[in-house]
């Protein structure tokens, strides 16, 4: 019984450690991205990639994906910034790797984006998010990409019916 606890504590510190590894990667990744667009895209030159299927230029959003609300800023880093709290509890809670996997790739970007906006704040919460690569109907960047990739597993998981934690009943049934 106690080994069987104490897999399981281990099972939780192991889903902790892909939602912090898969984080802090993102966060890394999305900042580090942004800076390179910043350095040699702030002169307005816009880059075909993919033979011209995709474009980088640089582009400050103040508003949510597509521009959506772009007179909230504040709100909308309020709003990330509970998001970025909601998804450190439910990675605290799930005894689930993949769970854990999408739930921080859904940190790194919600965290990228809301980062943008306090550290390129001229007010309260109100900076601009940096956006640097063009799909032509939309423009975005890492952390949007990130975002697009955990709702994608998180659907996969809720269809397929896959718990964010192991029911107590099955639990039990195991010790």
């Amino acid at each position: 019984m106690k080994e069987t606890k104490n897999r399981r504590l281990y099972g939780s510190w192991g889903c902790i450690a892909v939602f912090v590894s898969v984080s802090v990667a993102g966060l890394i990744i999305d900042q580090l991205t942004k800076a390179v667009a910043l350095k040699y895209l702030s002169d307005g030159r816009r880059i075909p990639v993919l033979d011209g299927a995709i474009f980088l230029q640089l582009y400050r959003n103040s508003g949510a994906s597509l521009g959506f609300a772009s007179a909230a800023t504040s709100a909308i880093a309020i709003l990330a910034l509970l998001a970025c709290a909601a998804l450190v509890v439910a990675a605290i809670r799930t005894d689930s790797p993949w769970w854990s996997l999408a739930l921080g790739l859904a940190f790194a970007g919600a965290d990228g984006n809301l980062i943008d906006r306090l550290i390129y704040s001229t007010g309260f919460m109100n900076g601009k998010v940096v956006d640097f690569i063009d799909y032509g109907w939309s423009i975005g960047n890492v952390a949007d990409v990130f975002l697009t990739l955990a709702a994608l597993v998180f659907v996969v998981l809720i269809v397929s019916g896959h718990p964010l934690r192991t029911p107590p009943a099955e639990s039990a049934r195991h010790e």
